[in-house]
């Protein structure tokens, strides 16, 4: 008797909760996953949905909302006395525009970009610029971990602090689940202002583990700025115990748009600690160069699927080439479409993936997806250890680094950030880059996958359908 009401109970838990699925699911594919799963397995599928299954993040907007009315005015000066930061974009530069709409900040010019490749150099020019900071530092990483690296950070932070530099230090619970206690009392211990960013913040989002905060990014003194795929971990540096070697890409910044990756980090220290920063504005539009960046933030609690549309308007904008570089590619059917169109467009279309895995459901949903794409995507698998950058290429002119994955987590349910770099000269920078991590990779011949065993296939192809709600 007691499991027919439990079994009852459960099945009627999942008719309702596939009310909500069906209301505020934000895609088609993750809306009948869920419509499955909530109906079929309900007993399993009912506490994994309100714990995995929301795409909204309830808190933030309002949170935002009242940070940018108190900033609202500081920028509206700002735009009065540095008009020449500014890029002029209107409807006849249709792309840029767009773009700008997207992103919810201007293509700021008179920067200067450094390409980082791999952990030593991204290392070594983030702790020089913390070195030389002489009124604050704010870090804010997904993965920090209490080894070598890590602690090299944590004691150049306490040493700044010491030296009465200002030190916000802002952590995903859930990427830094395993870091220590003692790390985090030894940083508050020195004047260290150090918090996590509350993802389960609200009673709304009090079971809710399925957001991250994926952002990478250090700032000093309002004028530099890093941004990236590395985390904080030995790893990063050297491959650690599980591959030979780690292969990925960070940017520096100097200029104007460090000053949106200062803006995103308040945003984000706001929603975790209800307070606002207070900041230089003023000193980061000092011209250093002529690179114009777009900064684009993006995260559940933007209105529009800010990541999706982003990638989706670089490939429809492409009409030479488009090269991708991420660790997962799991995309969703608009954006495998666009890429298929853009290959009927003659657009020389590449992705490049690792060879080794360190997420086996993805790494076989990528089996499925790069069959959809069609024999016009040309697809390369880095073979060199692991590889994890997030790089794209976009013709002669645009080239972006940042940390959004080519999957539907970047796309829907992380907080993200890329910096889009507009300028030939960065273009070919990365270009070379891109060629000599194509000669460190095999092509795939996408009728390989045909030759897989039918259980291979059958898992990839599971794992595809399962992919909208990873």
């Amino acid at each position: 008797m007691f499991i027919f009401l439990f079994l009852t109970a459960a099945q009627l838990a999942g008719i309702i909760s596939s009310f909500h699925a069906l209301m505020g699911t934000r895609t088609s594919q993750g809306t009948v996953a869920w419509l499955v799963s909530l109906n079929t397995f309900p007993v399993l599928a009912v506490p994994a949905y309100w714990i995995f299954g929301r795409n909204n993040f309830n808190g933030y907007v309002s949170a935002r909302q009242e940070n940018d009315a108190s900033l609202k005015e500081i920028i509206q000066k700002l735009f009065q006395n540095h008009p020449h930061a500014f890029l002029e974009t209107d409807k006849s530069h249709p792309g840029a525009h767009a773009a700008e709409k997207l992103a919810r900040l201007p293509i700021l010019k008179g920067n200067k970009v450094e390409l980082l490749l791999d952990g030593e150099k991204t290392f070594a020019s983030i702790f020089e610029g913390i070195e030389a900071a002489a009124s604050y530092v704010l870090v804010e990483f997904f993965i920090v971990k209490d080894d070598e690296l890590g602690r090299n950070l944590k004691n150049l932070l306490i040493r700044k602090a010491t030296e009465g530099v200002a030190v916000y230090f802002l952590y995903d619970e859930v990427g830094c689940q395993g870091l220590p206690a003692s790390y985090l009392e030894d940083l508050r211990a020195s004047g260290v202002e150090a918090n996590n960013f509350h993802t389960r913040k609200g009673p709304k989002n009090r079971f809710q583990i399925n957001f991250r905060n994926h952002r990478k990014i250090v700032v000093t003194d309002g004028s530099t700025g890093w941004v990236g795929g590395h985390n904080v971990g030995d790893e990063y540096m050297d491959g650690g115990k599980e591959f030979d070697s780690w292969r990925d890409t960070h940017l520096k910044i100097q200029g104007p748009a460090t000053l949106a990756l200062q803006l995103t980090f308040v945003e984000d220290w706001n929603w975790a600690t209800d307070t606002i920063l207070t900041l230089d504005w003023e000193r980061g539009f000092q011209a250093v160069g002529n690179q114009e960046i777009l900064v684009i933030p993006s995260g559940p609690a933007d209105f529009r699927e800010t990541a999706t549309l982003m990638f989706t308007h670089a490939i429809n904008s492409a009409e030479e080439r488009i090269w991708i570089a991420s660790p997962y590619f799991v995309p969703d059917e608009g954006v495998l479409n666009a890429l298929e169109l853009a290959t009927l467009r003659g657009v020389d279309v590449r992705i490049l993936i690792p060879d080794e895995p360190d997420h086996m459901l993805v790494y076989l949903a990528a089996f499925s997806y790069l069959k959809k794409a069609g024999s016009g995507v040309k697809v390369w698998r880095y073979t060199e250890g692991f590889m994890h950058q997030k790089v794209m290429l976009i013709d002669q002119s645009v080239a972006s680094v940042g940390t959004a994955n080519f999957d539907n987590r970047s796309f829907r349910l992380n907080f993200e950030i890329t910096a889009m770099v507009v300028d030939p000269g960065f273009n070919l920078e990365v270009e070379k880059m891109l060629l000599a991590d194509f000669a460190r990779s095999e092509e795939m011949d996408p009728e390989a996958i045909d030759d897989k065993s039918i259980w291979f296939q059958l898992l990839s192809r599971a794992a595809s359908l399962a992919s909208p709600i990873l």
